[in-house]
């Protein structure tokens, strides 16, 4: 018995000792986990996979493979490698803790839940949405069965599967679940805690998924009150709150509210965190993102760049943060076409992510991408193709061949090779990727439709249009079904069909679908202009340039073989009637004075956030879209009131048609809309070609005449001689009258430019012209007819910007007999002269004024022009002699301040505005522009073209020569920017007395970004301005004759000003005296 007993105390003690050695291995390996998990956090991913291994073999030494402590080491492993990209680790080691758990623990212990819940998360971001939904729904059940429901991980299971149904789409069960997960905080916790007031946020984010706005700005404002309440505006969690509301209304584009709120939240955390805190700089990076989707590039990149300095300084070089500035960075500088700026940048971004999260990471599979398509851009599609084909592999291990990404990469390898010309290389990748789409996304999603669309463009290239054509439909059809017809993708869909049926004859067919899809344009960016700005619509509007280059040439490819031209000339005129100087007359609208009182900016206000909301919506399917018809309804309605308080805003979205200008022609009247497109139909060429769309009134439709290639009209710009007087003359005189002989061109102007469609000129006393491209840059009274006439003696020729101007001519009000000149201006600056001049505008010496344009550009000074103060002083002698009340500015007196309060706060500007100065225009400099200081961004330059053309006022040559300007003054360089936002509305004629004030950037569509430009914008009605420069003695001789026969003879503007060129011919001048100036309607 005793030997029983001692046996027995021995067993005891042995199993004693057991437990507590297991105990403290248990403690060892948890404590091990645990700090593997805090190596996780911080991305060091090799080390915590290290310590990991160290939990596991002392798991396995102590405790065996079928432990609980092995299945954790196994789960966490598990962990880190879904955390470092890893996907096919992460799903072995999630696998077999769970087995591991299934088997010592069972399937309803909560740990084993963990292992669904995770696993679910893993193969939600794989793409295998079938296997996650079920381990979702297991481990819920397994937690409110053990936990119960008042729990907190019952409450995140719940949030986790309501995300899950939010992103694939299906609302209602989100709804169901985000509700009760609402409802578990409000009864555990109350309606005033701060996690309440978080499950609010995620119901808001919801509702703004679903389109409604309304319920989610309700939500997320009630969240902001309970933060407001319980935590003081200076908690991060309100300042985290603030932020989710300002997403909110960035993502409705309603930039005006979200922009406050971005800026508050980033005024909280300045002053709570300090501006070198990693929460900041996230602000920082939020607001960058607003001004970039605004078009405001100015003000995003210095915002990139301290955000970019911020996580350099907190986080260091190697975080994945920091790499996500520098990514963006080369975005925007993409964007604006600096590729020099974009390549380091992203090249740094992949280096940093390669470092930190390896080469398997989809995020560098991303930096690979992006360097791709910028070296696709340069040209450099050797560099291009590897990087996509690494991305691709890259894809292909840790996703799989079935998953969406790997097709994207196929997709753009086989873009790549298509537009090399390896079309057996491009075939079965695409092929390849529309397999994968049509199965994983389904065959009625646009990624699929794009598939079908670049395959058909392939076969298309390669002249397959058999197999081309029913791609081309299906695509179409799926992009009208899900996206809309109101979509970019489906008007793609209809100017690729027609560009398919133009190469086969097809020509009726192809006319339908062109003009469906111009129709739908012009409605597209008509609605445009009711809510973005003049830069943003300037961005907006490339898409649509290439519409008219087909039309075009899609008219000259039927002329060549001789085939009937249908509605195309139709749709040409309509198209030019359109889109000419579309932005300069938005521009003209959104700068003029109605539009700036209170009850028009408020109906302006309400158009432009509905508009954004609509073309919100119009770019998601069908079936995602909220609130269309409702949106619509108040979009009318305010345009409707808009319309009535302001005249002008109906005129400016009307869309005239050419059958409107015809009805208002004489038959002595004829109307020439000159444009020209790049010849890339059916081959691409580098040709550029001119022609004339020609309507008269007894026409059935516009007549389409070719007339020549640029390069012609080129080399007679482009003299090679020394004196400009000699190429001037040259061109614009057939016979020797004593100019010294240059090269003559085999073709004069007349030849290639009026000779095509003189036989349409019979009868014809009057020609309506709106010029094109280097067109700007004739004079067409000036061209020779013979050795004694030019056309100004056989023809009345009126200059317009748009032909559409006879429809809906420019309206005058309130036009006062007054005038005011500039002129004997005084370029150096006084410092003895005091500026009386009240400023009634804000000075500009800002990010628009001179002093920021280029340093390349200063240098040397203006000159005084003595000739100018004889021209104002006889012109002041005319207009008082005539009636005309007169304000004369010379000296020093004649300033930018007082240019700049001409129509200042709502006043009436002059009827005549006469200045007799310096101009200045420099073409886009071709410099490295890396050279440019940071103060002196190259966005300024390539954005803002009207900066380099302006005028020189009184002490100008300071700030030309970058010296320093005396406080409380204006630089005295006016540019053409700055004009733009003046109010001229009053004045019937603007007078540019100075060197080519007629020059400036020709920008597509909308002709000459220069003065002539500025001064539209801004409501002068009439224009004169030089083409080059003209001496001082012959330019007052011009001016003299002109007002004279205006005011005293009470001829008309364009009458008047015909005349006095005339007289100056008559009297011997050559053309480089008489001809240099323009007028312009």
């Amino acid at each position: 018995m005793k030997y029983f007993l001692f046996i027995l105390n021995i067993f005891c003690l042995s199993t004693t000792s057991a437990q507590q050695v297991d105990s403290l291995v248990i403690k060892q390996v948890d404590s091990l986990i645990q700090v593997s998990r805090d190596l996780t956090a911080k991305k060091d991913f090799n080390k915590a996979l290290e310590v990991n291994e160290a939990a596991e073999k002392l798991a396995l030494d102590k405790l065996g493979r079928a432990s609980a402590a092995y299945g954790s080491c196994a789960f966490n492993r598990g962990r880190v490698n879904y955390f470092k990209g890893n996907n096919q680790e992460a799903e072995t080691w999630y696998l077999q803790s769970q087995s591991i758990r299934e088997k010592v623990l069972g399937k309803e212990h909560p740990d084993f839940a963990w292992c669904l819940n995770n696993l679910a998360v893993l193969y939600w971001d794989m793409g295998y949405y079938e296997k996650a939904e079920p381990l979702y729904l297991e481990a819920k059940d397994i937690w409110e069965k053990t936990l119960g429901k008042e729990h907190p991980h019952y409450a995140m299971i719940m949030n986790n599967l309501a995300l899950f149904y939010r992103r694939r789409g299906n609302y209602e069960k989100a709804e169901t679940f985000y509700l009760e997960a609402k409802n578990i905080c409000e009864k555990v916790l109350g309606k005033e805690h701060p996690d309440y007031a978080e499950s609010l946020t995620n119901l808001g984010i919801l509702y703004s998924d679903m389109g409604n706005y309304e319920k989610a700005e309700t939500f997320y404002l009630e969240a902001n009150n309970i933060c407001k309440k319980v935590l003081s505006k200076e908690h991060p969690i309100y300042v985290w709150n603030l932020e989710s509301l300002a997403i909110l209304y960035f993502d409705m584009a309603n930039y005006e509210k979200a922009e406050p709120l971005f800026l508050e939240s980033k005024d909280i955390k300045e002053k709570l965190l300090g501006k070198e805190n990693p929460k900041y700089a996230l602000t920082l990076h939020n607001l960058a993102n607003l001004y970039t989707d605004k078009g405001n590039y100015g003000k995003a990149e210095p915002l990139y760049l301290e955000a970019k300095d911020i996580r350099e300084k907190t986080l260091g070089k190697e975080h994945p943060a920091y790499a996500n500035c520098l990514n963006n960075l080369a975005s925007l500088y993409f964007e604006l076409g600096n590729y020099e700026k974009a390549e380091p940048l992203y090249l740094e971004a992949k280096s940093i992510n390669e470092k930190v999260l390896g080469k398997e990471d989809r995020t560098y599979a991303s930096n690979l991408n992006n360097l791709a398509v910028l070296y696709k851009n340069m040209g450099n599609n050797e560099k291009a193709e590897s990087l996509y084909l690494e991305a691709k592999d890259i894809r292909e291990k840790t996703l799989g061949k079935k998953y969406p990404d790997y097709a994207m990469s196929l997709n753009n390898l086989a873009s790549l090779y298509f537009g090399l010309g390896a079309h057996e290389k491009a075939e079965p990748l695409y092929l390849e990727a529309k397999d994968i789409w049509g199965k994983t996304l389904g065959k009625e999603h646009p990624l699929y439709a794009l598939c079908l669309n670049n395959l058909a463009d392939g076969y298309k290239d390669i002249g397959n249009y058999e197999k081309a054509e029913p791609l081309y439909l299906e695509a179409k059809n799926i992009r009208e079904k899900v996206l809309g017809k109101e979509h970019h993708a489906y008007a793609s869909s209809l100017n690729n069909l027609a560009d398919l049926y133009e190469r086969q004859t097809r020509f009726l067919e192809a006319e339908l679908l062109l003009l469906e899809l111009l129709t739908r344009s012009q409605v597209t960016m008509v609605n445009a202009t009711t809510f973005l700005s003049e830069a943003e619509l300037t961005k907006y509007t490339h898409a649509f340039q290439n519409s008219g280059n087909e039309l075009i040439a899609y008219i000259i490819a039927r002329h060549s073989i001789e085939a009937e031209l249908g509605i195309l000339p139709n749709l040409a005129y309509d198209h030019a009637l359109f889109h000419k100087g579309f932005l300069l007359t938005a521009a003209s609208r959104l700068n003029a004075p109605s539009m700036t009182s209170a009850e028009t900016m408020e109906i302006n206000f309400r158009l432009k956030g509905y508009r954004r909301r609509l073309s919100a919506e119009y770019t998601k399917p069908i079936a995602e879209r909220k609130g269309i018809a409702e949106l619509e309804e108040k979009a009318n309605a305010s345009e409707k009131e808009l319309a009535r308080s302001d005249a002008g805003y109906a005129d400016a979205i009307r869309q005239v048609k050419w059958k409107n200008v015809q009805a208002g022609l004489k038959p002595s009247e004829i109307v020439i809309e000159f444009v020209h497109c790049k010849l890339d139909f059916p081959k691409n060429t580098d040709s550029i070609l001119y022609a004339a769309l020609i309507l008269k009134s007894g026409d059935l439709q516009p007549k389409f005449i070719p007339l020549f290639e640029e390069k012609s009209l080129d080399s007679l710009l482009n003299s090679k001689s020394e004196r400009k007087a000699d190429y001037v003359n040259s061109i614009y005189t057939l016979a020797d009258r004593g100019a010294v002989a240059i090269e003559m061109p085999k073709k004069s102007l007349y030849e290639i430019l009026w000779k095509p469609f003189e036989k349409e000129l019979t009868n014809i006393n009057t020609i309506y012209f709106s010029p094109s491209g280097l067109l700007h840059r004739i004079n067409l009274d000036a061209i020779p007819i013979n050795e004694t006439e030019t056309l100004a003696d056989r023809y009345k020729l009126i200059e317009l910007n748009s032909t559409r101007q006879l429809v809906i001519p420019i309206q005058m009000k309130n036009v006062n007999n007054d005038a005011v000149l500039y002129g004997g201006i005084q370029y150096e600056q006084d410092s003895m002269f005091q500026n009386n001049e009240h400023m009634m505008v804000t000075l500009s010496r800002g990010e628009l004024s001179f002093n920021n344009v280029d340093t390349t550009l200063r240098g040397g000074s203006w000159t005084y022009l003595a000739g100018t103060e004889r021209e104002v002083n006889a012109i002041e002698i005319i207009m008082q002699t005539s009636g005309v009340q007169t304000t004369l500015k010379k000296g020093y007196q004649a300033t930018e301040e007082s240019f700049k309060n001409i129509g200042a706060n709502n006043s009436a500007s002059p009827k005549i505005l006469h200045i007799a100065t310096h101009g200045y225009f420099f073409p886009d400099p071709k410099i490295n522009k890396e050279s440019l200081s940071n103060s002196e961004p190259v966005f300024k330059i390539s954005d803002h073209p009207m900066l380099r053309s302006g005028l020189i006022m009184a002490g100008g040559n300071v700030a030309w020569q970058g010296k320093q300007i005396l406080e409380g003054r204006e630089d005295g360089i006016l540019t053409a920017y700055e004009i733009s936002q003046m109010n001229l509305s009053n004045t019937e004629l603007v007078v540019l007395s100075a060197c080519e004030t007629g020059l400036g950037e020709i920008q597509g569509n909308e002709g000459i970004y220069g003065l002539q430009r500025a001064f539209k914008i801004a409501g002068a009605k009439y224009l004169i301005m030089s083409l080059w420069q003209v001496p001082d003695k012959q330019t007052s001789l011009l001016m003299t004759t002109f007002y004279k026969k205006w005011l005293e003879e009470k001829m008309n503007i364009q009458d008047a000003f015909h005349a006095a060129q005339k007289e100056l011919r008559d009297n011997g001048l050559d053309p480089y005296n008489w001809a240099g100036f323009v007028l312009v309607e």
